[in-house]
């Protein structure tokens, strides 16, 4: 069974819009549950997301396997792949369970007695359900427990020599070409500690690793802390053949950048658009989003990003940016994200969709769903609350 897939289908697809968990998914696939039932059950077997640690499936399988009244049987089979689909199949049944569904709960409860990935559900469903569906497993527990191997003793944490150091001895530590990479990083550790050091700004191009590829680590913590400190160098650096020292210019921009520095951040997402950059356009975004509609150029690029990105994640970034340029279409846009995938942009869709029946019926929906984030939770409730009496 495949784990990862990046061959996405087209965004204007159903396939598409399934795997990129987009609102309009979700919509389509309601229209006809019968042939949207195998791409909903695909979206479970493979792992469609840009980035697993960041973007949000589960609850958003979970109502269209729900909604649409699709079997269970597939996403208990996915049970037993590998432990990244069953990592997945777990978290859809766990909400399916917590929605409602004895079948869902009886289906883990089995698997934990007996399935190869058994501990990790385990600690999974302690977190999200209540004690009395799994506490009679707890003999699952102690048998982990009783093969486990010892923890080693702890070891005494040793005082770290270059904390005593001045930060301008730091500073001549990272500029000496003859110090090791081991030591620069242990100073900017250091230096990330404390306060912002303007004396670091001119060592930064030099601060990359061997390869140059990468800064080192730290470095680009301790150069957000410089915030408008970092400027103008920061310009020079946007302008550095070395993609990493670019990377970090371009940051900068995005955060403290002046009108002058827009068409800058615009041409790195029109590159990122043309080499399908799914990680970090949203810095791009928020950056521009900063100058309102003077970064209208923008508009078209953005909205090809929340209509194309796999990163959901990114997704509510450049709702906001498209938003505060004063883009058209925005209704159909926030009204969307009432289905979207990440609570971020539903967030927006309950902020902001405008009023009509379609819409409180989702706001409703959102509200009353016991799976729902609390924060989206409460926001449907404070917006219907709002619309019943706007006086």
């Amino acid at each position: 069974m495949g784990e990862r897939r990046y061959e996405h289908a087209p965004a204007g697809t159903l396939a598409g819009l399934l795997q990129r968990g987009r609102g309009l998914g979700a919509v389509m696939a309601a229209e006809d549950p019968g042939a949207a039932a195998e791409l909903v059950y695909g979206c479970v077997r493979w792992e469609w997301r840009w980035d697993s640690q960041v973007d949000d499936r589960h609850l958003y399988l979970a109502r269209l396997i729900r909604d649409l009244e699709l079997p269970l049987g597939p996403v208990v089979e996915v049970l037993a792949g590998g432990e990244d689909a069953c990592g997945r199949a777990a978290r859809v049944l766990e909400l399916l369970a917590l929605s409602g569904s004895v079948e869902a709960r009886e289906a883990l409860r089995a698997y934990i007695r007996d399935g190869e990935h058994r501990f990790d559900v385990l600690e999974s469903v302690a977190e999200a359900w209540p004690w009395e569906w799994w506490g009679d497993l707890e003999e699952v527990v102690r048998d982990r427990s009783s093969g486990a191997e010892a923890e080693p003793a702890g070891v005494a944490e040793q005082p770290d020599p270059m904390a005593e150091l001045a930060s301008g001895a730091l500073l001549e530590l990272l500029a000496d070409p003859e110090e090791p990479d081991r030591r620069k990083v242990g100073a900017l550790c250091v230096l990330f500690g404390r306060e912002s050091e303007v004396g670091i700004v001119p060592l930064v191009p030099s601060l990359g690793t061997a390869d140059g590829r990468y800064p080192l680590p730290r470095l680009p913590g301790v150069i957000r802390k410089l915030g408008a400190l970092a400027m103008p160098a920061a310009r020079e650096w946007a302008a550095s053949k070395a993609r990493w020292l670019a990377w970090e210019g371009l940051a900068v921009l995005a955060e403290q950048g002046e009108e002058q520095d827009v068409p800058t951040l615009v041409a790195e997402l029109e590159q990122d658009w043309v080499d399908r950059v799914w990680c970090g356009p949203d810095r791009m975004a928020r950056g521009l989003a900063r100058f309102g509609p003077g970064a209208a150029e923008a508009v078209s690029l953005l909205r090809r990003f929340w209509l194309w990105t796999p990163h959901s994640y990114e997704r509510a970034a450049y709702l906001e940016a498209l938003a505060a340029m004063g883009s058209a279409g925005m209704d159909q846009a926030y009204t969307e994200s009432l289905w979207d995938c990440e609570a971020d942009a539903r967030l927006l869709g309950v902020e902001h969709a405008p009023d009509g029946p379609e819409v409180r019926r989702r706001l409703a929906y959102l509200r009353d769903d016991p799976i729902e984030e609390p924060e989206v939770k409460n926001a449907a409730e404070a917006r219907l609350a709002g619309l019943a009496d706007p006086g």
